[in-house]
């Protein structure tokens, strides 16, 4: 009979989650008609917002639910960049036009080789903090050699797309913003699916404990490089979206720790291995590092304090803020079934 009461709490917190995100999904998705997010501040913020929920969420598959701390992820983004302006520029795919989602998707395939090619040898061989750090030194890697790469990759100073560019092209911010928004729904459904299926199952337990997981018939390798591969090509589509923003693929730009840093602590700030977590997180902390550095007297001044507001989490809120999050459903619908008990 204990049963009943924790299936209607699960059903119950279950639907309260899907109406908040079926309504800030509708509100989010048609912004852009009564709103001129082109020329309004919230355009872009809300863009940048996209591009950082796309990055933490593919993250979150690999650190969250599999529990493999990647700390490649600004690898992945700089390349999935580079792949598509380089497409772009020599017309590779002959299309020829502006946007293309062609070069976007394809700009999600090379990091995918990358990431079998470089998971292959760590995730069989490396764990925990080896794995990190050898992922780690693939970033800095692929950052030297774009950086060092001359006119084939435009270098240092970032002139690879911008010569290409028609002179009468006219960019309007709102292709972007539901190109953004679309790929950030996108990724969270395709983890979502993942993760709620028998792959995330696997995942889970490997998380959990390789050992057991192998011992009760899980190839652990496989389900890591599905994982890593299917992150790495969210990464470098978020990054070929943000390149036709940027119009300036400069390595210090797509290769910046910012994006290897700031999606972990987004990710952890929101709540690690849930869904809602990245999208919370990338919320508040852009939101932080965005106005923060623009108050008479704090500039420069925002990485102290997302710093103090991750460290508050951490002691306070180990589960983030999804955790405090769902509370509040947990008690409703306690308090639901108890008037109904009675």
């Amino acid at each position: 009979m204990k049963v009943i009461p924790d299936v209607r709490k699960l059903g119950k917190r279950k639907l309260i989650w899907a109406g908040i995100a079926l309504v800030a999904a509708v509100f989010l998705g048609t912004l852009p008609f009564f709103y001129d997010v082109h020329s309004g501040q919230w355009g872009y913020v809300l863009f940048m917002v996209f591009i950082y929920a796309t990055v933490s969420q593919a993250w979150n598959l690999i650190g969250g639910y599999t529990g493999q701390i990647s700390l490649g992820q600004n690898a992945f983004f700089g390349l999935g960049a580079f792949t598509m302006a380089l497409l772009w520029v020599y017309d590779v795919t002959k299309t020829g036009y502006w946007f293309d989602p062609v070069l976007i998707i394809l700009g999600g395939v090379t990091p995918v080789i990358l990431a079998i090619l470089v998971g292959l040898p760590l995730l069989s061989r490396l764990r925990g903090d080896y794995f990190s750090f050898g992922t780690l030194g693939v970033g800095m890697i692929l950052s030297v050699l774009f950086l060092n790469g001359g006119g084939f990759t435009g270098g240092g100073e970032g002139k690879l797309l911008i010569k290409y560019v028609p002179d009468d092209l006219v960019i309007n911010l709102r292709t972007h913003y539901w190109a953004a928004f679309g790929v950030a729904v996108l990724t969270t459904l395709i983890v979502y699916f993942m993760t709620t299926s028998r792959l995330g199952l696997a995942l889970k337990a490997i998380r959990e404990d390789e050992v057991s997981a192998a011992s009760h018939g899980v190839n652990v390798l496989k389900y890591k490089i599905i994982a890593f591969a299917v992150s790495a090509a969210l990464t470098g589509v978020a990054g070929a979206i943000y390149t036709y923003y940027l119009l300036h693929p400069m390595p210090m730009n797509v290769f910046s720790q910012n994006w290897l840093f700031l999606p972990i602590m987004m990710t952890v700030l929101g709540g690690t291995g849930t869904i809602i977590g990245p999208w919370i997180g990338a919320f508040v902390l852009y939101l932080i590092a965005y106005y923060a550095d623009t108050l008479p007297g704090f500039e420069g001044w925002y990485p102290v304090v997302l710093g103090v507001i991750i460290i508050l989490v951490m002691l306070f809120l180990p589960s983030g803020i999804a955790g405090l999050g769902e509370k509040i459903p947990h008690r409703l619908t306690r308090g639901f079934v108890g008037r109904r008990s009675k």
